[in-house]
C-alpha cells in the first residue's frame, strides 16, 4: 500500500449560503432537521474531513436568520434555533423541535440508543451509546474526531477541536435521519456476494488435514459454507522463543500444522470457499518471523541484533511496510480479508486517536488493493464504522440471555447507520450444553446480517451440527441451507443498504413510530423490504414443546414466511413454535427472490435455478440485483435487475417476471425457475414465455396453501407471465389441522387432548372462551388461540 492510495471520497466544505458566522461561532443549517454547531475561541473553524465526517456539501435548505445582537435566531421547517452569541451555555443555546419539545445544550439525549464497541464476556444485556433517532424527536452527535483526513490519505492531528457537534432534529422521521447521517459521514458499502452465505469459525488447532477434513463432511452433509475462518493458530503461537513474549501476533505459518500452507489454501479455494486470516497486529514484528529482515532493513532497525519492529499505526511508513511486507504476500498466497481482533486498548502516540479505527479505516482501505471488493472481519470502533464492514460483536458467554440480547443489539445498531453486525453465533465461551439454544441460535444467524458459527477452544463447545441431539441438529442444517437459499434477496438489500441508506435490519418503528406497540417488541424487526423476523429467544414451554416470541405484527395482512397461515395485522401476539421454525413474516404481496437448493450446491454466485416466493393480497414489486459479486468501484452499468410483479384486476390475478436488463452477462442464459405462491387456494395457472404459451405441471401443497409453477429453461431476456384468471383466492386457514399439530405434540393426557380437539372442531374461533374456561395450562392456550384467531 502507498498512503496515496488510502483515500475515501470526501466533500467536506459546507456551501456557504448555509453558514450563520460569528466571531467565535459557526452554525451550519445542513437540512431541516440537521445543524453543525461550532465554538472556538480561536475563531478557526474545521472544514476538513474527520474520521466521522466525510461530506459536509449538502444542498442549502431553507431557513430564516435574524440577528439579535450578538446572537442569532434560525427557522427551519422542523426548528428553531436560540443562540445568544456567546460560549454555548444551557441558557444561550436551545432548539425547539416541530414537535414542541426544547432541548438545551448540554442536556442529555434521551434517544433510542445506538450500540456498543463489543460484547467480549457479555452473558446478557451491555450498556449502548447514543444513537440518533429519539421518540422526543431529537439527538446529538459529538465529533471529538482526534484526526483530519488529508488529501494525500493519510491523516493529521486536528488542532480546533473545542466545540463541534451535530443536532438531529427529525422528529419521528427515523429513516430520514438514518439516511442524510450516511450522506454526512459516507454511505455504507457493498459486501462481496460471499459474505452472504455461512461462515465456519473455531478457536482450535487445527491442522492442515483435519480442516479438510471437516469441510469434506461438511459436504457429505450437505451443509453449505462459504468463508472459512482460520482463528490465530494458523501461525506460530505455542513455540514462540519465550524472549519475545507471546504468540498472539503472527505472520508465519505454522509448519507443523500446515506444512504446505498455499496447497491448503488453494484446496479452500477449488472447495468453494473465501479465506480470512486471525491478526493481533499489536507486539508488531519479532524477529523469529520470516519477513523480519525484510521488515526490519525497511523500518531502519538492523535485523542482527534482533530488536522488534514496534507496531505503530501513526507512523505512515510503518504502515506502508505493514500492508507490503506482511499481509500482501499472505493475500498474494490465496488469503481473501482479514480478521482483525484487536484488544489492546484506544490508546496511540497522537492523543485522543482510537488504534482501531485507524486499523479498521487503512485496513478497509487496503484491502481492496487487487481490485477485489474491499472487505474485514473488526470490531466497532465508533461512529463511522459502518465504512469498513464487517463488524466482529466478541466473544459471548453461551447462554439465553446472550441469545435474548442480540436480535435488540442487532436492529438497534441501525441507529447509528452499523448495518453489518457478524456476532459469535451459538455463542463463544463458558455456558452449559443445550441443544435447544444452539438450535434457535443458529435460527437467529440465518436471519441476522452475516451467519457466522464460532465458539471458543474448549473441544465441547463446537457448532457442528452432527455434535448435537438428532432434533436439533437436523434443524442446524436445515437452517444453514436456507441462509444459502436467501442469498439472491440478502445481495439486493445488500445494495439497497449502499444506495437508498436501508440497512437490513430495522427496528420496527422505523416504520410505525407512532405506535406504542412497536417500541415494546425490541426483539422484533424488519429483515429487509418484504420480511419481519421475531426471534424465539426462551426455552420452550416443556409441555407443549413450543417456544413463544412476543410479537408486534404491523398493519395489514401477514404470512407466516414457511407455511402461509395468514395473520390480521395492527395486534400483540405471542407467536408460538416448535424448534423445527422460526416466527418469520412476509406482508401482503411480498416477493422474495431466493436460490432454489433442491440440489446440494456451496455456490453463491448468481444462480442457474431459483425459487420465487410470493404472497397474495395487494400487488407486489421487486426488483432482482444481480452483479459479478466481487468487483470493487460497481457502477450502475455493473449491474443486471430483474423485475418482478404482483397484480390483481376484474378478479384475476398475475404474476411476472420482466427480462433481465443492463450487465446481462452476469447471469446464466438460462434458468429454472420455481414460483410459489403461498397461503392460496389450488387453481390453474396459465404460463407464457417470450409472450409464447409454456407448458408447466402446476402441483399444490395442502399443509402451506401454496401452488407451485415450475419453469425450465427460460431465457434470461424473455418475460414470464403467469396468470390466474380466476385470481388468487387466500385459502382458509386449516384450524383443525394446526390445532391438531399442537395437541399431537403437548405432553398432558390423551383424553384431556381429545375433549380439547372436540371444542376446536366444534366451535372453531368461537371456541376460545370455552377453552379459557376449561383451565389449560398457559402455553397450551396461548399456542391454541394463535391458531385460532390468526384470522
Amino acid at each position: 500500500m502507498s498512503v496515496e492510495f488510502a483515500k475515501l471520497k470526501t466533500n467536506p466544505k459546507t456551501d456557504p449560503g448555509a453558514v450563520v458566522r460569528g466571531d467565535r461561532y459557526r452554525i451550519s443549517v445542513l437540512t431541516d432537521g440537521l445543524i453543525r454547531f461550532e465554538y472556538s475561541e480561536s475563531g478557526i473553524f474545521e472544514d476538513r474531513a474527520t474520521q466521522i465526517v466525510l461530506n459536509r456539501n449538502f444542498p442549502v435548505p431553507e431557513f430564516q436568520a435574524e440577528r439579535a445582537g450578538p446572537g442569532v435566531r434560525i427557522r427551519t421547517a422542523a426548528l428553531e434555533i436560540r443562540y445568544d452569541g456567546k460560549k454555548f451555555s444551557a441558557d444561550g443555546l436551545t432548539v425547539r423541535t416541530a414537535g414542541g419539545h426544547v432541548w438545551h445544550y448540554g442536556e442529555e439525549p434521551r434517544d433510542l440508543r445506538g450500540t456498543a464497541r463489543t460484547l467480549d464476556t457479555a452473558d446478557g444485556p451491555v450498556p449502548l451509546g447514543h444513537g440518533l433517532v429519539s421518540r422526543e424527536g431529537f439527538s446529538v452527535m459529538e465529533d471529538r474526531s482526534a484526526v483530519v483526513l488529508l488529501g494525500s490519505g493519510w491523516v493529521a492531528r486536528r488542532e480546533n477541536p473545542e466545540e463541534d457537534f451535530y443536532f438531529w432534529g427529525y422528529g419521528h422521521r427515523y429513516q430520514e435521519c438514518l439516511k442524510d447521517f450516511y450522506r454526512l459521514c459516507g454511505r455504507t458499502p457493498l459486501l462481496p456476494r460471499f459474505a452472504f452465505g455461512n461462515w465456519w469459525s473455531r478457536y482450535h488447532r487445527y491442522s492442515q488435514r483435519e480442516y479438510e477434513e471437516l469441510m469434506e463432511r461438511f459436504e457429505r452433509e450437505k451443509i453449505p459454507f462459504s468463508v472459512a475462518v482460520i482463528d490465530m493458530d494458523w501461525h506460530r503461537v505455542g513455540d514462540v522463543p519465550p524472549e519475545y513474549g507471546s504468540g498472539w501476533t503472527g505472520y508465519t505459518w505454522d509448519r507443523k500444522l500446515f506444512p504446505d500452507h498455499r496447497e491448503f489454501l488453494g484446496w479452500l479455494h477449488r472447495h468453494g470457499l473465501k479465506v480470512t486470516l486471525n491478526l493481533h497486529p499489536a507486539d508488531g514484528v519479532r524477529a523469529y518471523e520470516d519477513a523480519y529482515p525484510a521488515v526490519a532493513e525497511k523500518m531502519g532497525v538492523d535485523p542482527r541484533g534482533g530488536e522488534p519492529v514496534r507496531f505503530d499505526v501513526t507512523d505512515p511508513h510503518f504502515m506502508e511496510v505493514y500492508f507490503n511486507d506482511l499481509h500482501h504476500p499472505l493475500e498474494r498466497e490465496g488469503v481473501d480479508f482479514w480478521w482483525l481482533d484487536w484488544q489492546q486498548g484506544v490508546s496511540t502516540k497522537l492523543p485522543g486517536l482510537d488504534p482501531l479505527w485507524m486499523l479498521n479505516h487503512y485496513h478497509y482501505l487496503d484491502s481492496g488493493w487487487k481490485g477485489t471488493r474491499p472487505l474485514i472481519l473488526s470490531r466497532y470502533a465508533g461512529i463511522g464504522s459502518h465504512r469498513y464492514p464487517v463488524g466482529f460483536s466478541g466473544d459471548t458467554v453461551i447462554s439465553w440471555a446472550s441469545l435474548k440480547f442480540q436480535p435488540y443489539f442487532t436492529a438497534t445498531a441501525s441507529n447509528v447507520g452499523y448495518g453489518w453486525w457478524s456476532h459469535d453465533i451459538g455463542g463463544h465461551m463458558q455456558g452449559v450444553r443445550d441443544d435447544e439454544l444452539a438450535a434457535r441460535w443458529i435460527q437467529l444467524g440465518v436471519f441476522s446480517p452475516i451467519n457466522r458459527l464460532h465458539s471458543t477452544n474448549n473441544p465441547f463447545s463446537g457448532k457442528e451440527p452432527w455434535n448435537f441431539n438428532r432434533e436439533a441438529g437436523d434443524v442446524m442444517a436445515r437452517f444453514l441451507r436456507l441462509r444459502y437459499a436467501l442469498i439472491p434477496y440478502l445481495y439486493t438489500m445488500n445494495r439497497i443498504a449502499s444506495e437508498e441508506g436501508q440497512p437490513l435490519v430495522r427496528p420496527l418503528y422505523y416504520l410505525e413510530p407512532e405506535r406504542e406497540e412497536a417500541y415494546r417488541v425490541p426483539n422484533d424487526y424488519y429483515f429487509g423490504t418484504e420480511l419481519m423476523v421475531s426471534p424465539v429467544t426462551e426455552k420452550a414451554d416443556p409441555q407443549i414443546r413450543m417456544g413463544k416470541a412476543l410479537t408486534w405484527i404491523p398493519e395489514g395482512v401477514w404470512y407466516d414466511f414457511f407455511r402461509g397461515r395468514r395473520y390480521r395485522g395492527g395486534r400483540l401476539m405471542n407467536l408460538w413454535r416448535p424448534l423445527e421454525e422460526i416466527p418469520v413474516l412476509a406482508k401482503s404481496g411480498a416477493i422474495v427472490p431466493m436460490k432454489d437448493m433442491t440440489a446440494y450446491d456451496n455456490s453463491t454466485g448468481n444462480p442457474q435455478r431459483l425459487e420465487i416466493r410470493v404472497y397474495p393480497g395487494k400487488e407486489g414489486h421487486f426488483t432482482l440485483w444481480e452483479d459479478d459479486g466481487e468487483k470493487a468501484d460497481v457502477r450502475e452499468e455493473d449491474w443486471a435487475s430483474t423485475p418482478m410483479s404482483l397484480k390483481a384486476e376484474r378478479g384475476a390475478a398475475s404474476f411476472t417476471i420482466g427480462p433481465a436488463r443492463g450487465n446481462t452477462a452476469v447471469l446464466p442464459n438460462a434458468r429454472d425457475w420455481n414460483v410459489r405462491f403461498y397461503g392460496v387456494e389450488d387453481a390453474v395457472p396459465r404460463v407464457r414465455v417470450g409472450g409464447e404459451p409454456f407448458w408447466s405441471n402446476p402441483s399444490y401443497d395442502a399443509g402451506t396453501h401454496c401452488i407451485s409453477v415450475k419453469i425450465a429453461g427460460a431465457p434470461a431476456g424473455k418475460e414470464i407471465a403467469i396468470s390466474f384468471a380466476g385470481g388468487l383466492r387466500e385459502a382458509d386457514p386449516d384450524v383443525q389441522g394446526e390445532a391438531y399439530e399442537i395437541l399431537l405434540r403437548a405432553q398432558i393426557a390423551n383424553d384431556r387432548k381429545a375433549e380439547i380437539y372436540r371444542v376446536v372442531c366444534g366451535q372453531g374461533r368461537e371456541g376460545i372462551a370455552t377453552l379459557d374456561a376449561m383451565g389449560l395450562p398457559q402455553a397450551l392456550f396461548g399456542a391454541l388461540c394463535e391458531v385460532l384467531s390468526a384470522v
